[in-house]
């Protein structure tokens, strides 16, 4: 009895709120990932089989998607405008592929609250899941992408050299990013369904302010406005978290447009990154919690 009690009590930080629903131990609803591993596995089957459902092709479309726009940029860049970028297919699938995850994740995680309305109204389960599966299950399809990645690779001989080990780094970072994105953005929309609609704007800005059909390196060394000199790329890495993730994918697998293959990133920028990617998943996290005893009022 005195164990089961003392269990009992260990775990109300995890499922009870104060009044005014704040939860000063919301920082314990980690453990509750691994002790709903299972409901959350169910749950990125079924996004991964929603997303396919009477699909012909099914999850074949997360390399079709990819190899399609690569072509359409390929014969738009190399072919109309003539530019000389060696293995540019492979050029531009580095960027592309690491981008739809993100923006497959941040347009279905934004969304997965709410589309979920009458789950939450009826089951308790931790509702962070929700964008959490959202953002996993997209990450099956980068998986998928990026062994279609290493096939151009080879192809092109460029091949997984031993600066590949900086992927799952950079992958990591991407996915604490993405998910306190997703965390924020999913509770926002329960309040506010405007949020669709500035994403929309958004996602198409933040597409072409982040590299992935041309690369960092090729940008102005330096550019001046209204009397400040500043460096493009320098800024954009700054201000952009996207931009030093993309750029760091390409480093370690494609190179720079200095070099003749892949070579080493440095280490500052993706430290950087991922700073500010543990602060926005932190930030986004605790939003989340903050909000989440509302979801049933408001759906």
């Amino acid at each position: 009895m005195t164990t089961k009690a003392n269990e009992l009590t260990e775990e109300k930080p995890i499922y009870f709120y104060d009044a005014d629903g704040s939860n000063e131990k919301w920082h314990f609803k980690f453990s509750v990932l691994a002790k709903y591993r299972y409901l959350l596995r169910n749950l990125i089957l079924r996004d991964i089989k929603g997303r396919y459902k009477n699909s012909v092709l099914g999850i074949l479309w997360s390399l079709l998607n990819p190899l399609g726009l690569m072509l359409v940029f390929t014969v738009v860049f190399t072919v109309m405008r003539g530019a000389d970028i060696r293995a540019y297919p492979v050029f531009i699938l580095v960027g592309l592929i690491p981008w739809n995850f993100f923006n497959a994740s941040m347009n279905q995680g934004a969304r997965s609250v709410i589309s979920n309305g009458s789950l939450i109204k009826k089951v308790f389960f931790p509702r962070e899941l929700l964008p959490t599966s959202a953002v996993l299950s997209n990450l099956v399809n980068f998986f998928f992408a990026f062994i279609m990645l290493v096939v151009f690779l080879y192809a092109f001989n460029l091949g997984l050299t031993i600066h590949a080990l900086w992927v799952p780094a950079i992958l990591l970072t991407q996915v604490i990013f993405t998910l306190g994105l997703v965390l924020l953005l999913g509770s926002i929309a329960v309040f506010y369904r405007d949020v669709f609609m500035v994403m929309e704007v958004v996602m198409l800005a933040w597409f072409f302010l982040t590299p992935v059909f041309y690369s960092l390196d090729s940008l102005a060394q330096s550019a001046e406005v209204m009397g400040v000199t500043f460096s493009p790329a320098q800024v954009m890495r700054w201000i952009n978290p996207m931009a030093s993730i993309i750029d760091g994918y390409r480093t370690v697998l494609w190179g720079t447009t200095n070099s003749s293959g892949p070579v080493g990133m440095d280490p500052a920028y993706l430290l950087r990154t991922f700073v500010t990617a543990v602060v926005i998943f932190i930030f986004g996290y605790w939003t989340f919690m903050r909000q989440e005893h509302k979801f049933g009022e408001k759906l």
